[in-house]
């Protein structure tokens, strides 16, 4: 990664430098230091206390990492790619890490094995994680730095297909809490964690089905699952929260739309890949 120095922090130290202004963690300098020729200026090694010029290039050499996600092909389309964050279009059925006894058929290792095809090594650091049944698309870091970096800073927009007949814009502000007597299902009540989910209508098919444009303030587990079966319009196939599977074998949520700073030039990246829900199963 390469960083200019502006004229303006003339004099400061390579340290204030990467950790104030670049978000360096603490973690991962004291990592830099022990990489040969992890951190130098205008082609030289350099301490974390040497003082930079205003005009000096600073290059940081990421430490490589070890796979920890065993490799597997599989068709998955990488929608966007640089050196330090890559994007997929995740299909659903699919979990985002392996969990549990489930250690294979996930994004992670689809992502190892395209990593390993293009003579690259890197842990897939997903920074927005999706349902293994929701859609759509997977922002992740190549390092740690990026990782950090991205945190909180990437907007999502999602696309869902809900039962019954809504109209105009609303907003769902319910708290979440986890329901009593299970381990992964939320509910509406007391005592959660606010929740807030603003939404549009796209499309109604006659009164059966609502095409919704879904925007979150907060990214809560299920909110989006919970908020509109609460409020009796539940996503279509969604059988956990009362969604038939008459027609959607999968609850009908896409995550279509995401945009953030990269983390090294700070330009905003959008991207998007919409879906027909019905087309899908048709």
């Amino acid at each position: 990664m390469k960083f200019l120095v502006p004229a303006e922090l003339d004099g400061i130290t390579v340290k204030t430098f990467l950790r104030k202004h670049k978000n360096v963690s603490a973690r991962l300098l004291a990592k830099l230091k022990r990489v040969e020729n992890g951190m130098t200026v205008n082609g030289q090694s350099v301490r974390s206390v040497d003082i930079l010029r205003g005009g000096d290039e600073i290059v940081i050499t990421m430490p490589e990492d070890n796979l920890s996600f065993e490799p597997q092909e599989s068709e998955i389309e990488v929608v966007y790619e640089d050196n330090d964050v890559i994007v997929f279009n995740k299909p659903p059925h699919m979990t985002v890490h392996p969990v549990g006894k489930k250690q294979d058929g996930t994004l992670a290792n689809a992502a190892a094995a395209y990593a390993r095809s293009k003579g690259e090594s890197y842990t897939l650091r997903a920074v927005n994680r999706l349902d293994k049944d929701t859609s759509g698309l997977v922002l992740a870091a190549k390092n740690s730095f990026s990782a950090a970096f991205l945190q909180g800073r990437a907007e999502k927009v999602y696309i869902a297909l809900c039962q019954g007949r809504l109209t105009g814009t609303g907003t769902i502000d319910k708290p979440l809490r986890i329901k009593e007597g299970h381990s992964i299902q939320r509910e509406t009540g007391e005592g959660g964690l606010r929740a807030v989910t603003h939404y549009e209508v796209i499309k109604n098919y006659g009164d059966e089905y609502t095409l919704l444009r879904i925007r979150l303030e907060t990214g809560r587990t299920h909110q989006i699952r919970v908020h509109f079966s609460c409020e009796g319009y539940p996503l279509a196939g969604d059988d956990m929260y009362g969604g038939s599977r008459q027609h959607f074998p999968r609850q009908c949520l896409h995550c279509a739309e995401i945009s953030f700073p990269h983390p090294v030039t700070g330009q905003i990246i959008k991207l998007k890949r919409d879906i027909d829900f019905f087309d899908e199963y048709r």
